[in-house]
């Protein structure tokens, strides 16, 4: 792997992984049009830590509300709405753990064909749209409670079929129970943080395990260009989702779906 084809793959994942329009989706048009190869564990990890420092600065403020209402609850032994919401993404956390535990082999084996994105690309599209369309839209996150964090846990979950998007699923399914949408974006991004950790640490592990040599220019510039990329993403993605809504992105993923299938399917 060349230095452009580090600063791309960056690029495409600093972008596709808060957006719902399925970061796996992407990832893999390039390598299979290009004849590029495998980006490799360290890469993998470098993009990982740099979409996480993204999603943390951002959500910095939130991250330490929670942090400090964590501490209260302790020392007051008592409830809060920044410990509440805290355990509500810790709970919704829980079933994408363990699928991801239950259904790696399947996942890893079965799901990963073009044939599978080019579908989830699609559907996942469509049924974002018509959560969006249908979804009341008159709640907050402060209303958040614990069946509704689990069936946006249970959808996440779901997104570890490549294709489907853990934004764009964890989205619609907030949608669908009612949320705003800026409301379920941000649920959504907060629920990234523990699911974007853990899969960064598994394969780092895998990284220590490996003997392949690592390439730290390109790391540096993955853990670079992605931070900035996913940051700016966040931030452009929020100011105007209330403006567009969600057909652009619902008409982006038919028509990348379409690619795929004539592509590769």
């Amino acid at each position: 792997m060349d230095n452009v084809q580090a600063l791309i793959l960056a690029l495409v994942q600093g972008l596709t992984e808060f957006l719902p329009i399925s970061s796996s989706a992407h990832l893999i048009l390039p390598a299979q049009m290009f004849g590029w190869p495998d980006q490799g564990l360290a890469f993998d990890v470098a993009v990982h830590l740099g979409t996480l420092l993204a999603v943390v600065a951002y959500y910095r403020r939130d991250l330490w509300a929670m942090t400090r209402g964590a501490g209260d609850g302790v020392m007051q032994r008592r409830m809060n709405p920044d410990l509440r919401l805290g355990l509500l993404v810790v709970l919704a956390t829980v079933p994408a753990v363990a699928a991801g535990f239950l259904a790696k082999d399947l996942i890893e084996n079965e799901l990963r064909s073009a044939a599978v994105i080019a579908v989830t690309t699609v559907v996942f599209g469509v049924l974002l749209w018509l959560a969006d369309v249908y979804g009341a839209r008159k709640r907050a996150v402060a209303e958040l409670g614990v069946g509704s964090a689990l069936l946006i846990g249970v959808a996440q979950a779901v997104a570890l079929i490549p294709g489907t998007s853990r934004s764009g699923i964890t989205i619609t399914a907030a949608l669908a129970l009612g949320f705003r949408r800026e409301d379920a974006a941000r649920f959504s991004f907060l629920l990234s943080i523990p699911v974007i950790l853990g899969a960064g640490l598994l394969k780092t592990k895998d990284l220590l395990e490996s003997t392949v040599p690592v390439d730290w220019g390109h790391m540096a510039l993955g853990v670079v260009v992605s931070a900035v990329t996913a940051y700016l993403t966040i931030m452009l993605f929020l100011r105007l989702l209330d403006r567009v809504g969600m057909l652009p992105f619902m008409v982006y993923r038919l028509l990348l779906g379409a690619v795929l299938f004539v592509w590769f399917v």
